[in-house]
Formats: structure tokens, C-alpha cells, sequence
């Protein structure tokens, strides 16, 4: 068997079942397994999809040290590069901070989350752990309960849909815990009871996001303020950049041509005073809308939730991979407790905790979002007030070093 193929097996149970193979849900089978509880990973995925499904790429001081405490870092340390430094450009010049110097003096290691999902995917394939792909959960039952379930579709065999039965297509899986990590849109979320709290906010800006098959054009992360809206330049790997570009609510990705994409960039970089981007084939585009959002609490009896199906960051400080990272580690280690040693006190304080980090989190990236955008108001005095409010803290930060040591830490940290 190879380490795409599915493992399988023939009973539909385990103490743990992990729903979504991301950074949240495969850190958290790595530690349950390594401890002896017996998990099952199910995605609805395939194995390439999830290995080549490009997402963030900079990872926190404390997200490696959580990888090197459980031994989960080698090809991050051997593949990875350090960074610390970004660089605003604005009306006003620009500036550079270097923020590893700054703050706790850390950085971010720039490692593209995709590699990650494969590193953590190949760890626990090789230690035997269970995982089923293209196994897409519908619904969590039972979470009052001791032994809830989870309907899933199964996966196709053969041209068909076979179920635990072979006949209508789904199955039925039984735990002790389901661990939702399965993003926003997934089953875990649509599961929860009525008493869960949504906090939501949307941010009213949309980002086009552009991976491209071009070196990096300054050795900074780049942040743009220009009158036409953001742009922002982040290294992935010596050969590709990913690119943002602020567009118009209802934006769709391939509406712009290539030849506009590089000159709208150059703009809003100033490439006439600060150099020519390099350009190159642009690989993957997509819109996201910036919008922020939170559960509370993230424990509904048996159903837990971690990464994005306990809340969804916008994407202007790279918090979100960190995040789940964090809290994978959290519910690994009350799993753990409860099951192996009988001791829930852990699995009551998951929640509090887990919030305590994701609304710090929220916060810096909800002042991230002011600080980059422009935003219009009801009435000319009120764009006005803002923008004079945005570029008050452009100066501060370009020239107070007690602002640059605030923003560092809370840049790298989580």
C-alpha cells in the first residue's frame, strides 16, 4: 500500500475521529496516535489535492516550536528560510522594519502550508496511522451523548457510491470525541447546537490572490498603500511569490488579463520609484473577501472544533495555520488526559484557552485590516477622519520604537 492510498479498515469506530486533513487535523492524529488513542482521520479530499492545495506560508516562532517539541520539523528546518523584515510603502515614502530585532526579537520561517499538510500527512501514514480520503462527513449526531457519530459519504468504488451497507451510498462512524477540523463550511459547524454563539465580521474589503511563478522582487514582505487600493508582496520559495491585489466586492479571478494584474502591481508597488517586479507566469488566482469570524465556546459535549471550524481569520497577519497548529496541540494534549489517564479537567479548560489566543489573534489582524485599507465613508469628512487616522499610525509606526516593539510581537506572535 502506498502512502496515498487510503488505510482501511473494517470497523467504522475509534476514540477519536478527526474530521479534515489540514494543518489542525493532521497535528492533532500525529499526537493522539504517538500516545497510544486510537484515531481516524477522515477527508474529503484526495491525498494530491491536500498536498498541493497552497495556502499560507509563514509560520510563528511558537507554531516551530510546537513542530520541534513533538519532532514534527525536520523537512521545515531543512526546506524552510527565516525571515523578519516588511516593508510599507505609502504616499508618504517608505520604511523598513525589521521585526526580528523588535519585540521578543523572533521570526517567521516561510514554508509553504502545503508542504507542511504533506510533512504531517507522511508522519502519520508511517507510523500507521488511519486516515480515509474522498470520505466526506455530512453530519454529527449524538454529542450529548458518550458515543456520538458521524454520517459520511463514501467514497466512490468502481463507479458507484458504497456505504457501510453498500447500499445508499453513506456510512456511519462511531467515537468517543469527534474533533472538528474541518474548516468553515464543514459538518462539525453545521452540527452545532443552537446554543453555540457565531461572532462574525466582515471586513468589506476583497483581496485577489495570485501565486506566480517569479523570484521574489525584494527580500521583504511588502506592503503597499496606494490610492487604487493595497498591494502586498509575500516570498513563498526562491522561484515563486504570492501577490495580493485589493479589487471590487463581486471581483471574479479570472476577470483580469495577466498584462493588467503585473501593470496594476507595478502601480500600486511604485515600481517606477522603487524597481521593476519580476514577472512571470501567474500559476493560481482566487478572490477572498476579508472576513473574521468565531465560535464560542469550541466544546459542544462530545464534538470539539480546532483550526478554521472554530474560527476563520483574515488572512492580513497569517494567523490562521498558526492558529490551528496551536490549538491542535491544546485538544491533543486534553484528549489525552481524559482518555489515557481519566482526567477531563484539561478537556474543560480546551475552550477558554483556545479563545484566549484566537481573540489576541483577531484583534491584531482587525487592526492589520485598518492599517492597509482605505475605507469609504458615509460622508467625505469620514473617509477623510480615517484616512488621516490610518496614516497617523503609518507615522507612528515608521518613527516610535515602543509601536515597532508592539507590532513585532504581535506579528510573529500567537
Amino acid at each position: 500500500m502506498t502512502k496515498s492510498q487510503n488505510t482501511r479498515t473494517a470497523r467504522n469506530t475509534a476514540d477519536v475521529v478527526v474530521l479534515g486533513a489540514g494543518p489542525a487535523g493532521l497535528l492533532l492524529a500525529n499526537l493522539l496516535h504517538r500516545e497510544g488513542i486510537d484515531c481516524a482521520v477522515l477527508e474529503r479530499a484526495t491525498p494530491i489535492h491536500i498536498r498541493t492545495r497552497a495556502r499560507a506560508g509563514f509560520l510563528a516562532a511558537n507554531t516551530v516550536r510546537i513542530l520541534d517539541r513533538h519532532g514534527l520539523s525536520g523537512n521545515l528546518h531543512r526546506n524552510g528560510r527565516l525571515h523578519g523584515s516588511c516593508e510599507f510603502r505609502t504616499d508618504d515614502g517608505h520604511f523598513r522594519l525589521d521585526y526580528a530585532g523588535l519585540g521578543l526579537r523572533e521570526q517567521h520561517t516561510v514554508y509553504p502550508q502545503q508542504d507542511l499538510v504533506g510533512d504531517l500527512l507522511d508522519q502519520y501514514l508511517d507510523a500507521g496511522g488511519r486516515i480515509h480520503f474522498e470520505t466526506e462527513a455530512l453530519a454529527v449526531h449524538g454529542i450529548d451523548g458518550p458515543r456520538p457519530t458521524v454520517t459520511v459519504r463514501a467514497p466512490h468504488r468502481g463507479g458507484t457510491r458504497s456505504g457501510s451497507d453498500g447500499t445508499d451510498g453513506t456510512a456511519e462512524w462511531t467515537a468517543r470525541y469527534v474533533a472538528g477540523c474541518d474548516g468553515r463550511y464543514g459538518a462539525s459547524r453545521r452540527s452545532l447546537p443552537p446554543t453555540a454563539r457565531h461572532h462574525r465580521r466582515d471586513h468589506g474589503v476583497s483581496w485577489l490572490g495570485l501565486i506566480a511563478e517569479a523570484p521574489p522582487s525584494l527580500d521583504a514582505v511588502g506592503y503597499a498603500l496606494h490610492g487604487r487600493g493595497f498591494a502586498g508582496h509575500m516570498a513563498r520559495t526562491p522561484q515563486v511569490t504570492r501577490y495580493y491585489l485589493q479589487c471590487e466586492r463581486g471581483t471574479r479571478a479570472g476577470d483580469l488579463p495577466e498584462e493588467r494584474i503585473w501593470d496594476e502591481l507595478d502601480t500600486r508597488m511604485r515600481a517606477a520609484e522603487h524597481g521593476p517586479l519580476h514577472r512571470g507566469r501567474i500559476l493560481q488566482r482566487s478572490v477572498v473577501d476579508l472576513e473574521s469570524d468565531v465560535v464560542e465556546p469550541l466544546r459542544h459535549g462530545s464534538l470539539l472544533l480546532a483550526g478554521d471550524a472554530a474560527g476563520l481569520i483574515s488572512p492580513a497577519a497569517a494567523k490562521g495555520a498558526n492558529l490551528a497548529v496551536l490549538e491542535a496541540e491544546l485538544l491533543a494534549r486534553a484528549l489525552v488526559d481524559d482518555l489515557a489517564h481519566g482526567d477531563g479537567r484539561a478537556l474543560e479548560r480546551y475552550s477558554a484557552e483556545a479563545l484566549e489566543r484566537v481573540w489576541r489573534a483577531q484583534e491584531f489582524s482587525h487592526w492589520m485590516v485598518q492599517l492597509l485599507h482605505a475605507r469609504p465613508g458615509p460622508s467625505d469628512d469620514e473617509s477623510f477622519f480615517h484616512e488621516s487616522i490610518r496614516r497617523a499610525r503609518i507615522a507612528s509606526l515608521r518613527t516610535s520604537r515602543s509601536h515597532q516593539d508592539w507590532f513585532a510581537e504581535n506579528y510573529v506572535g500567537i
